[in-house]
């Protein structure tokens, strides 16, 4: 099955791969267990073919369920069309099919279709707001758990990242052939960029094509990103992760989801699960 490359909006050669606001919390459904859960942040997504990993679990006042993925996972352009104000995307209502659902989901949100129908004009934010969300079908709701697998979390919506600053993530690409060992991993931020809209990072594995969309966390256990590049230079095989509270709350503002919310994970976070 072809895999949708991860997006970049790096120079050189690319891979296709709020002000802070924390979201307020919306009352969430009973979760399954973590250990029996079929769905969860890291399942991979598969839109019109393209392959991505699912970043967290969103619920809204409704009850309704939703798993992110970056926006450029539905993009139809080539992989250099990157900027999210200008690039084409497969329209809301698109059927997504989901590792571990019985049923597809469902396309609900795109930030680069909500940016072009607003008007959008801000350079750092076309270029690096990269957010999905999809729908899961009602009868797939009781199979979700929202915690990151092997670290726990997201303890909440996290803040800005410093240069140093630790991240850990879990990426499922079936690149890793069903190696679980090399899905999780953690690295640093080595720079921040758009204003605060992305920062570029460093981790052991790197993120690679199929891992699109993945969930970053900080040292709390905050979730603050979502994978959307890779890129050979400046920084060769660094990620590119959007900023999670400024996609978020723009979401919140645009979607027409109401009381959109980042679920909390069930399982506590821990930054020593991997030795």
């Amino acid at each position: 099955m072809p895999l949708h490359p991860i997006r970049s909006a790096a120079l050189a050669v690319v891979l296709l791969a709020v002000a802070f606001s924390p979201a307020a919390a919306s009352a969430a459904p009973p979760w399954a267990p973590a250990a029996s859960a079929t769905i969860h942040p890291g399942v991979q997504t598969f839109t019109d073919g393209g392959q991505c990993t699912a970043n967290f679990v969103y619920t809204g006042a409704d009850g309704a369920v939703y798993l992110g993925q970056a926006a450029h996972c539905s993009g139809t352009g080539e992989a250099t069309e990157t900027d999210g104000c200008s690039s084409a995307s497969l329209p809301l209502g698109t059927p997504v099919e989901v590792t571990g659902a019985s049923r597809p989901g469902k396309l609900v949100y795109n930030s680069w279709l909500t940016m072009q129908a607003a008007g959008e004009d801000d350079p750092d934010v076309c270029a690096y707001n990269d957010l999905a969300l999809i729908e899961l079908d009602p009868a797939d709701v009781a199979a979700v758990n929202p915690s990151i697998p092997t670290f726990g979390g997201p303890t909440g919506v996290g803040g800005d990242s410093a240069t140093g600053d630790r991240v850990y993530s879990y990426g499922n690409s079936s690149l890793r052939g069903g190696i679980t060992l090399l899905s999780p991993k953690r690295g640093l931020v080595v720079q921040t960029d758009g204003g605060g809209w992305s920062r570029a990072v460093y981790t052991v594995t790197p993120g690679i094509p199929g891992d699109s969309g993945s969930a970053f966390l900080d040292a709390d256990g905050g979730a603050i990103g979502v994978l959307s590049t890779v890129a050979l230079a400046p920084l060769p095989l660094s990620n590119g992760v959007g900023d999670l509270g400024r996609e978020l709350a723009y979401a919140q503002e645009k979607s027409g989801i109401p009381g959109l919310a980042l679920a909390l994970g069930t399982e506590p976070f821990s930054a020593t699960a991997l030795p």
